[in-house]
This record gives C-alpha cells, structure tokens and sequence, in this order.
C-alpha cells in the first residue's frame, strides 16, 4: 500500500475512496454490504456520497479493507495505491469538478441541518400528554 495523496479530500471523495478499497479488496458492493450487515443500496449510497455510515460501520470498513481509517476519511495515510492508468485533466475541468464537489458537500451539510431543525419543530409541536 502507498502513501500518497491521489485519494486526498480534493482529490477524491469518501465514496470515491471506498469503491476504490473495495474493489482492491477484490469485493463486490453486495459483498462488502454482506459482510457489515447492511443493505446492498446503502453501500451503493455511501459510494455515491448520498450517505455516511456510522462511526463502527467506518472502522470495520478499514479492517476489511485493508485500509486505515485515516485514509478511509481523508485520504491521508495506508490506504490503496493509486491507478496507473490515470488520464490527465485540463486544470479547468479539475476545478469545476472540484466545485462541484464542495457544493455537493455543502448541499449534503445543509440538508443534514434542515433534517435537525425539523425534527426539533415536531418536537416542539408535540402536544404534551
């Protein structure tokens, strides 16, 4: 395994570093859901960015992949060594992708925060028995 930053956060996303442990891992994505205990589609999610697992999910995630948990989350430390076969992008389409990226991240922070205040105002609009 190397140590290098091709799976940096502005590199790469969380998703795109799992699908690439997995996948070095030699697993499908229904046997890695298998093997954590959860539903095919929730890997698929948090592959694509549309979900986190939790923090135990996380840590046994890296143990099955062989992975730390560092790199798993950042990028930074043992993780997969990065493909040979990579094709160099314009350093425009580099940066769109990378706002892209942050607005997605951002979306997702802002939907999160939404999910709270509205589970705050149930709360609050229970009638009390």
């Amino acid at each position: 395994m190397q140590d290098n930053d091709w799976y940096s956060d502005d590199a790469a996303t969380f998703g795109d570093r799992l699908t690439a442990a997995r996948d070095a891992a030699g697993m499908s994505v229904s046997d890695l859901a298998k093997k954590l205990g959860v539903k095919t589609g929730t890997v698929s999610a948090w592959e694509e960015d549309l979900k986190e697992p939790r923090a135990n999910r996380l840590s046994m995630m890296a143990g099955m992949l062989n992975v730390s948990l560092g790199w798993l989350l950042t990028g930074e430390g043992e993780g997969v060594a990065a493909p040979d076969d990579v094709v160099s992008i314009a350093p425009e389409i580099s940066e769109l992708l990378s706002q892209m990226r942050d607005l997605r991240m951002s979306i997702a922070r802002d939907a999160d925060k939404l999910a709270r205040l509205e589970k705050r105002l149930r709360r609050a609009l229970e009638v009390p028995q």
